[in-house]
């Protein structure tokens, strides 16, 4: 069964840069769409950045021009470079992971979900 575990989260200050990863196991084909989302205080779960099977990706309007996803199909790996962080990005940041090739930012199309990992951006 296909499984997908993050990691790199923590603390940073305002302005600050954060990498996260994001393993999968258990792979059954050659590439997966893959995803962030971020659920902050007080809201519900929001899609981040998203990107295809074959690399297209999709961005929140909020994490345009300072985000970055990435994949590596070989390694079964999924990044998000976050620079220009502020406080309002804090929150568990959620790896997700999907059979079907989609760039999609609603969270309930896609299948394999990560437990999350806290980012914190505070002074």
């Amino acid at each position: 069964r296909v499984s997908v575990v993050e990691s790199g989260g923590g603390s940073v200050q305002p302005g600050g840069f954060m990498f996260l990863s994001c393993q999968m196991y258990g792979a059954t084909q050659d590439m997966y769409s893959m995803a962030w989302f971020r659920q902050s205080p007080g809201q519900e779960r929001r899609g981040v950045a998203a990107v295809g099977q074959r690399g297209d990706t999709k961005y929140a309007e909020s994490a345009k021009d300072r985000f970055t996803i990435s994949k590596d199909d070989a390694k079964r790996v999924l990044y998000l470079q976050m620079h220009k962080l502020t406080p309002e990005d804090t929150g568990i940041y959620y790896c997700s992971a999907d059979d079907d090739d989609q760039v999609t930012l609603v969270d309930r199309l896609w299948t394999y979900w990560g437990q999350g990992t806290q980012v914190t951006v505070s002074s």
